[in-house]
């Protein structure tokens, strides 16, 4: 948004240049968000995780039992013997080697030696490390997103912002928010966690006689942003910047599609070359980036339940957020929302995904064919 005055400005830049100094000028991050959420002290030791939340899923072994912080902090402080691989106990990754990024497909996640439970905190903290307040926080789902909230660091970084910006700053917009939702799954050893990382964004833009209408719409899946926020989530959990960095810039090894449309079935479906318990994990994944809200999930069923918005009515997935900054917001019509049931199973090497309605009966109509499109484009 342009600056009302140019005078105003060049007259508070003079008042407020004092000692800041040109290397301030050139320095500054990639993701510079100002969200509702203070800005805290890096979280190094998790709370006691006693008190967490869990379901069946985030259970941990009878064997190991409770863990407490402080014993966390005492295994990191005791070094391990030669060959003897790292207790339960260990929390932050002591190399590189334990913390990756993975890539399947066009889909990439995080592995973290971390069970969910001692993950969790530390995913809270970098968030508010990061100035973003979460709006869904369900360590019993493994699913937590952020509000929508600007990234700052895209604003023109001109020596009239430098100085008039730190008492005028409201006045600059890039006109784009992001939010982003974290999927934690459990790893197959059941001693580590993937991450799963999705990025939505919305754009404003102006219309009407006078280009006075301010209109809200969705923009593309920003995979740049998500790799620095990738790269962000490593440098916490203790590998370097260049490392970090050079992980995510990596290219994609090329790959042959694992997963295509299967025709004449009752309902909907897709054929996916994926064990069920990766193919649960990826299809999780996809949903989140289709466009769905995952509302609930049953593992032991191989369902997922969700709710759609279909792309007519995109636009208004989240109807005034901008003005409930101001507490003006409305409620979305609940006729722009379906929900559907996604059925996750296994087919010997292979997994199948299908479209179910509402009531568990099979889709297989036009929604039930874009939804296996959609989720073929993410898996394949």
């Amino acid at each position: 948004m342009p600056l009302r005055s140019v005078s105003l400005a060049v007259a508070l830049a003079v008042g407020l240049s004092g000692c800041s100094s040109l290397a301030d000028f050139m320095g500054g991050d990639k993701v510079d968000y100002r969200g509702n959420a203070a800005k805290g002290k890096t979280l190094e030791v998790p709370p006691d995780l006693t008190q967490l939340s869990t379901d069946n899923r985030y259970q941990p072994s009878a064997a190991r039992g409770a863990v407490s912080a402080s014993e966390f902090q005492a295994a990191a402080a005791t070094p391990a013997a030669p060959g003897v691989t790292s207790g339960a106990n260990t929390v932050a990754p002591s190399s590189v080697g334990e913390v990756r990024l993975e890539r399947l497909g066009n889909q990439r996640y995080l592995v973290v030696p971390m069970t969910p439970e001692q993950l969790w905190p530390q995913l809270q903290a970098f968030w508010q490390e990061r100035s973003l307040a979460l709006v869904v926080d369900r360590p019993e789902i493994g699913v937590m997103e952020t509000e929508w909230a600007e990234n700052r660091a895209k604003l023109p970084a001109d020596l009239l912002r430098k100085y008039v910006g730190k008492v005028l700053d409201v006045l600059y917009s890039t006109n784009t928010l992001d939010k982003f939702r974290v999927r934690v799954e459990r790893s197959p050893t059941g001693t580590g966690s993937e991450i799963y990382l999705t990025q939505r964004g919305m754009e404003e833009f102006f219309g009407g006689p006078q280009k006075d209408q301010s209109v809200w719409e969705p923009r593309a899946r920003d995979f740049q942003l998500e790799g620095e926020i990738y790269s962000l989530m490593m440098i916490k959990f203790g590998v370097k910047a260049e490392q970090a960095q050079a992980a995510v810039a990596a290219p994609a090894p090329a790959v042959p599609a694992r997963a295509r449309a299967l025709e004449g079935r009752p309902a909907a479906t897709a054929q996916v070359d994926d064990t069920f318990d990766r193919a649960w994990r990826r299809v999780g994944l996809a949903l989140d980036r289709s466009g769905f809200t995952v509302e609930d999930r049953d593992r032991t069923q191989g369902l997922y339940f969700v709710r759609y918005v279909d792309p007519a009515s995109a636009g208004r997935e989240e109807p005034g957020f901008l003005s409930r900054w101001f507490g003006s917001g409305k409620k979305q019509a609940d006729n722009a929302l379906v929900r559907y049931r996604v059925l996750v199973k296994s087919e010997g090497d292979t997994t199948e995904v299908s479209v179910l309605n509402a009531s568990g009966a099979p889709e297989n109509g036009e929604a039930g064919q874009r939804i296996v499109r959609f989720l073929v484009d993410e898996l394949k």
